[in-house]
């Protein structure tokens, strides 16, 4: 067995045997350069007082100068450019504004209090899109319906686009072409002189009732701790620089039947599911930051704000990880340079919501039409939760990342895209742990993506489990 001493000296740390073998290999792990980005996503004095109106507001003023810019590049420098008040009828122009889809089967509070009276509930759903709903689109005093070339189901409330085409006379707006605002400028990636890599995984579901979710777990740690496998499967855990937890780090079924309209933070009327699982992730924690950096970020499950952007867990539900400095307690959305490799990610919520309102086949799909729309959750506040902001909306894309991450995926996929102007991201769908035992390497070096999975089988009335891992 490994033994993982937590030695910090020079900026790394070391693993090695214990010290009876004499001719065991010590291996250095080192700590990469990094830089927390998250700031922008932390909510000082919090007021829910104000209207929603403003965040949509202060996402047109901040994304339409960008918007124009792409327009006048794609349709040419004499482009007319007016606000929906100016509209001539048949004029061919470009109007800069944000969608509205509205959609009849979106569920709405009505129908929520109608369950709760007991008459005829809905139908389970797990899109809510139909061939009834239209596009509108709408600036800072008029709105217009639209039709012709924009895919009415790929669409989502709260996206800024162009459009370009001319209004007819029945008072709707014929699209022939639109741009949005692209992926934004990337600051290139410095070179690296060898493999180093940070661990991605999302959903460990604590406090579910599945045994092998937890072992798999336990043999996670292990591996990136230095306690598993042969020394040359340990010189690998060395290279693993940082490890990024992303969300959901308690089971759904410690929550109650309320949880998804209040608070979840831990009171004397907390279900004990939630109280023992925070305690289970302090040990793992505890057990992880001894030899590695760690940043975790809050999910839907976790105990911290609903609405987004949801603020980093407090120090105090871990108190033994949290005496090491290798912890960090991030927001959600999470946004950090690792070694110079800028990550910007969520714990899936604004992929989750969006999928249920359009017609864009998986999370890759959700990641890749986010970074063109340059915002990270066009659909809060609308069908997501999301804190009032008035005077900037700060999921806007203003630079580009290198990895592009969201948690709590059913599997494993990842891929890389680039930009008009050479921007190279990687894709992440990060899957739930406790349901495929994967996580998910990535090397700086290379911006490759792989899975690393732990898989267990009985062994009968033994009751012994054998553990493959594969990465």
């Amino acid at each position: 067995m490994f033994s993982d001493l937590s030695l910090q000296r020079g900026g790394s740390s070391l693993l090695r045997r214990p010290a009876s073998d004499d001719q065991a290999p010590v291996f250095e792990r080192l700590s990469p350069a990094y830089a927390a980005g998250s700031e922008r996503f932390r909510v000082g004095e919090r007021s829910f007082g104000r209207q929603y109106a403003h965040i949509y507001a202060a996402r047109l003023m901040q994304m339409r100068p960008l918007l124009t810019e792409r327009a006048r590049r794609k349709w040419g420098p004499g482009l007319a450019i007016r606000k929906l008040c100016d509209l001539q009828t048949g004029e061919q122009c470009c109007i800069v504004g944000t969608l509205f889809k509205r959609m009849e089967l979106q569920p709405s509070i009505l129908r929520e209090i109608s369950e709760e009276h007991n008459l005829l509930p809905q139908p389970a759903r797990t899109r809510h899109i139909s061939a009834s709903d239209e596009l509108i689109l709408e600036d800072e005093l008029q709105r217009i319906r639209l039709e012709g070339r924009l895919d009415r189901d790929r669409c989502v409330t709260g996206s800024v686009i162009a459009i370009y085409g001319a209004e007819r006379n029945d008072g709707r707006f014929t699209v022939e072409d639109f741009c949005w605002a692209d992926l934004p400028v990337q600051t290139p990636r410095p070179p690296l002189s060898s493999d180093r890599f940070v661990l991605l995984a999302s959903g460990l579901g604590l406090g579910s009732s599945r045994a092998d979710s937890m072992l798999g777990l336990q043999l996670l740690v292990d591996m990136v701790t230095g306690q598993l496998g042969e020394p040359g499967e340990q010189g690998g855990a060395a290279a693993i620089t940082r490890v990024l937890l992303a969300g959901n780090l308690l089971s759904q079924s410690t929550q109650d039947k309320d949880a998804s309209s209040k608070p979840r933070y831990l009171t004397k009327k907390t279900p004990p599911g939630s109280v023992e699982a925070v305690r289970l992730l302090d040990e793992l924690l505890l057990q992880l930051v001894a030899s590695v950096p760690v940043d975790v970020m809050p999910g839907q499950n976790d105990p911290t704000n609903y609405t987004l952007p949801q603020q980093p867990l407090h120090r105090c539900l871990l108190p033994l990880a949290s005496a090491y400095p290798t912890l960090q307690l991030t927001p959600n959305p999470y946004q950090a340079s690792i070694d110079g490799v800028r990550f910007l990610g969520t714990s899936g919520q604004n992929v989750s919501d969006i999928l249920r309102f359009s017609s864009l086949g998986g999370p890759l799909d959700v990641l890749e039409e986010t970074l063109r729309l340059g915002h990270l959750a066009p659909t809060a506040p609308d069908t997501l939760g999301c804190y009032p902001f008035y005077q900037r909306d700060p999921f806007i894309l203003d630079e580009c990342p290198h990895v592009y991450f969201s948690g709590s995926a059913p599997t494993l996929r990842s891929k890389v895209i680039t930009g008009p102007d050479g921007q190279e991201v990687l894709l992440v769908a990060i899957p739930e742990f406790h349901s495929t035992q994967t996580a998910a390497l990535v090397n700086l070096r290379t911006l490759d993506c792989q899975p690393i999975s732990f898989s267990a089988f009985g062994a009968g009335e033994e009751e012994e489990s054998e553990m493959n891992v594969s990465h």
